[in-house]
């Protein structure tokens, strides 16, 4: 909550300004039962109108008065919450987008999505009203119970009784409250992840007819949660009918020994309600701060939980002093590097060393988990290896702010990822200025064009969330276009041919070739069709290269890379 609140400082001039306006409020309302008790005492009692008349005025402007404090009070302090929390939003976002992908594993996504979202609600919720009620409550408090004394001190006693009760009953239910909060918020993570799963799976899910089964997840997750948050609204249902319990003995209290006093000529009239107003006044300043009882372990819960997104520290940071020094563009040099997952106990990767330069097109071929994909992964520094050295351009990628390192970079993962849009959208997501004429050029070159043009509104043509209404192979192919109309100095097709017909992936890989030019192009693939062009193909296996050189000369000297063309191709072809 303190890291929260350093948020706050640029707002201290509005701060400050509900700070004196409920000050102002407070004053004005703990005014008006001793103007109200000089209209009984003095007015009524001598039957002088215009004295009542003048007072009247008088409490009228101060009730008038402390309604204008209120109402500015209440804008001002829904405008610093509502800006407090876009700012905390920005931050965690911004500070998400920074995160490798080692530290998503650590918060899932699902997680992050609520912190992003609900728990920054239930701590602006308690900012709207902590910074009228947590600041009223003190000081109407401490104002009326001074105030009351000066009426009658033998009647104070009452509230002292009443008091000490109803705190100890809130610290009760707040010690009861945190862990059952702590324990929603991490119910609404598991139901954001069932629902999301649910959702993004759907075509899995009817395929193999585990719908009944994603109902019973759902309802599982769901009588969870609630379950929990009956729990918690039952303990704070019990809280707020034991207090107008207290606060109702207390009144009858007052009026009994009130009476008795001023049948014994003790008090006046007009001090017993004047009396009775301040000890309500006292008794609101406990409801209010009751009621930040109630929402304050709930977002005291969600502020810890911010904060552990906000004190995670990207394990991947950019050198203070960038090396913009470079050699050779596009070329990309590995010296014996090693890698392994974050808590793994094997390298993934061990003492791999190759160059692959402009001009060239460098292939990366194994069995599954022999580590392609990890070794694509170390270029644009989604992880950092653990011993060795990558170059790109001459320079260390660890000595390169992490923005520029990835504008060298064009690259398609295995998994197409579409965004909601347009297609042109999509395609410019790889370079924002692009011209009309470069994303159809590199949608053709893609071999995106016909597909694209077949369609209703061509290039402005809607992309669902996650392309779900295009097939895999154009998901594919407008991805491949996104990277080419970027036009950057290094691309990689991390096993980007897959769902492509093998009619289309040579249609492609010969338009690249004219395309890519002097840059350097990594294929990771599993078909020996689309890598046995290759200026140089690597073989990797169990995280080591096992073979390195062309199509001919691995069928020659590479046993590995010989089975994995035998499976695929017949001996005609081989030959």
């Amino acid at each position: 909550m303190i890291k929260l609140l350093r948020f706050l400082k640029k707002y201290s001039l509005q701060v400050c300004a509900v700070l004196v306006l409920i000050f102002l409020q407070v004053m004005a309302e703990l005014n008006l039962p001793n103007i109200m008790s000089s209209i009984v005492d003095t007015g009524i009692v001598n039957s002088d109108v215009d004295y009542i008349l003048k007072e009247g005025g008088i409490m009228l402007l101060v009730a008038l008065g402390s309604a204008a404090c209120s109402v500015l009070a209440a804008l001002f302090s829904s405008k610093v919450a509502l800006a407090f929390s876009k700012d905390i939003r920005r931050e965690v976002f911004t500070h998400v987008e920074g995160f490798a992908l080692n530290e998503f594993n650590k918060i899932p996504t699902s997680s992050l999505i609520t912190r992003t979202t609900n728990d920054i609600t239930q701590v602006q919720t308690v900012m709207v009203m902590g910074l009228r009620m947590l600041v009223m409550a003190p000081i109407m408090f401490v104002g009326a119970l001074i105030m009351a004394l000066s009426k009658d001190v033998y009647l104070s006693r009452v509230i002292a009784v009443a008091i000490p009760l109803v705190l100890a009953m809130m610290i009760f239910v707040a010690v009861k409250g945190m862990p059952l909060f702590k324990s929603m918020q991490k119910k609404v993570d598991k139901l954001n992840l069932v629902v999301r799963e649910g959702l993004s799976g759907i075509r899995v899910i009817r395929a193999f007819n585990r719908t009944d089964f994603e109902k019973d997840r759902f309802k599982d997750a769901n009588r969870d949660l609630t379950n929990t948050a009956i729990k918690v609204n039952k303990l704070m249902a019990v809280l707020m009918p034991i207090m107008m319990l207290i606060f109702n003995i207390m009144a009858v209290g007052i009026l009994w020994f009130g009476a008795n006093r001023i049948d014994l000529g003790e008090m006046k009239v007009g001090d017993l309600m004047a009396f009775i107003q301040y000890s309500m006044q006292i008794m609101f300043s406990v409801v209010m701060v009751a009621m930040m009882f109630i929402l304050i372990p709930r977002a005291s819960a969600s502020a810890v939980r911010i904060n552990e997104v906000l004190e995670l520290k990207p394990e991947i940071l950019d050198p203070e002093v960038p090396d913009n020094s470079h050699e050779e563009r596009g070329h990309v040099e590995f010296k014996d590097v090693v890698f392994r997952y974050p808590g793994a106990e094997e390298a993934v990767l061990d003492g791999i060393s190759f160059d692959a330069k402009p001009g060239e097109t460098t292939a990366i071929i194994g069995s599954t988990g022999s580590g392609k994909s990890a070794l694509i992964n170390l270029i644009p520094r989604f992880y950092d290896i653990e011993s060795g050295n990558i170059f790109v351009d001459g320079v260390d990628i660890r000595n390169i702010t992490q923005e520029s390192l990835r504008n060298k970079i064009g690259i398609v993962p295995q998994k197409a990822v579409l965004f909601s849009g347009t297609i042109s959208d999509n395609i410019r997501y790889g370079k924002d200025d692009a011209t009309d004429e470069e994303v159809r050029h590199a949608a053709e070159v893609a071999q995106a064009a016909d597909f694209v043009s077949n369609m209703k509104d061509g290039y402005d043509s809607i992309i669902a969330q996650g392309g779900n209404n295009v097939s895999g192979g154009q998901k594919q192919r407008l991805a491949i276009a996104r990277a080419l109309v970027r036009k950057p100095e290094i691309y990689i097709f991390d096993d980007s041919f897959s769902a492509l017909d093998f009619k289309t992936d040579a249609k492609l890989r010969a338009a690249l070739k004219h395309e890519t030019g002097d840059a350097t192009v990594l294929i990771v693939a599993q078909r020996v069709s689309t890598v046995m062009d290759a200026d140089r193909i690597i073989v990797l296996d169990q995280g080591k290269i096992v073979g390195k050189g062309t199509h001919k000369e691995l069928l020659n000297t590479c046993e590995i890379y010989h089975e994995i063309v035998s499976s695929q191709l017949s001996e005609e072809e081989i030959s």
